[in-house]
């Protein structure tokens, strides 16, 4: 396999980890870093710290991660498009669709690998629970409800709670299902005196006729990352911070306890948690991205699927706003 020469736009709290993957990826080589702020968290080694995207392109590299903030994305991005230079950048893709959609049609003009680091699909939790759900084991689905909550992150600045944290339900919503938003009405709160919403309750109605419903916020003290999927054999639940899976099965004994079997619903059966293998997903994703940039089959999260979360996100703002559903169409 050739090496693959990977440059690193961003030195902070993310691009130090990725740093250490691209170190660490067989088959490539990290050759060059950029961050106009300097190396925060000394993760440059014996590299020198480029100053910006141009930089880092002269540096002659094959493929670039772009862990800048939000709103540099686009613009550094394009840059990329246009050496020729493949890239994955941090999700979200950009910071609103017009950003978005200017990238993935810039790299796809150019016939180049473009990516989005929406990590949470490569969740050993959650890529077991997308096999189960493709292999039938649900049948029908109903429902998809999720929970991402927690403290507040202090490396955030430019986005708020929808952006940030809501992109990756939206991302891993759209791919554990294989169906597309096509409504969504939420609610916001600003509690912490910033100018974005640090609180966020979604419901969304997909392609396929599922319901979904998202509650993601940086005020809880505990912090909960997970996806409940409910369908006509019963619930998965991924709990994506441990990277557990356990299903809830239907009951197929009948309750012959008066009293118990009017209180229920659907009867519960069997509860089983899968013993999965738990590689990290970070590595999962780079590896990833590596084979696609050389040609093999593999699974990103492709820009045109990037730019349809931010359309999604930019939704929810919008009802949020108004206090209306708007529908998507992407």
């Amino acid at each position: 396999m050739a090496t693959l020469r990977a440059g690193l736009l961003g030195l902070g709290m993310m691009g130090r980890h990725h740093a250490r993957v691209l170190r660490s990826l067989d088959g490539v080589e990290l050759v060059a870093v950029a961050d106009p702020g300097g190396d925060p968290h000394g993760v440059a080694g014996g590299l020198p710290v480029l100053p910006d995207v141009h930089a880092l392109i002269e540096a002659g590299i094959d493929y670039a991660m772009v862990a800048a903030p939000t709103r540099f994305h686009t613009e550094a991005g394009l840059a990329l498009a246009e050496a020729g230079v493949h890239a994955m950048v941090e999700k979200p893709l950009a910071k609103d669709t017009e950003g978005a959609r200017a990238l993935a049609d810039a790299f796809e003009a150019k016939g180049l690998v473009g990516a989005v680091g929406h990590i949470e699909r490569y969740n050993p939790a959650l890529q077991s629970l997308r096999e189960r759900l493709d292999g039938g084991e649900l049948g029908d689905v109903y429902q998809i409800a999720t929970r991402r909550q927690g403290p507040f992150p202090a490396r955030i600045a430019d986005v708020g709670v929808v952006k940030d944290l809501a992109t990756h339900d939206i991302d891993l919503t759209a791919w554990v299902t294989q169906q597309q938003f096509t409504a969504v009405s939420a609610r916001t709160a600003y509690k912490s005196g910033r100018e974005h919403e640090d609180l966020v309750a979604i419901t969304g109605i997909l392609s396929g006729g599922t319901v979904s419903n998202h509650l993601v916020n940086w005020l809880s003290p505990m912090k909960e990352r997970l996806t409940v999927v409910t369908g006509e054999k019963g619930t998965f639940i991924a709990d994506t911070l441990l990277a557990d899976l356990t299903f809830y099965a239907n009951g197929v004994v009948k309750t012959v306890w008066e009293d118990v079997a009017q209180f229920r619903g659907v009867s519960e059966g069997d509860v089983i948690r899968y013993a999965i293998s738990k590689r990290e997903p970070l590595q999962v994703e780079h590896e990833s991205f590596r084979d696609a940039v050389l040609g093999k089959e593999s699974d990103i999260v492709t820009m045109r699927q990037g730019y349809a979360t931010v359309a999604v996100a930019e939704a929810v703002l919008a009802s949020a706003a108004d206090g209306t559903t708007v529908p998507i169409t992407v």
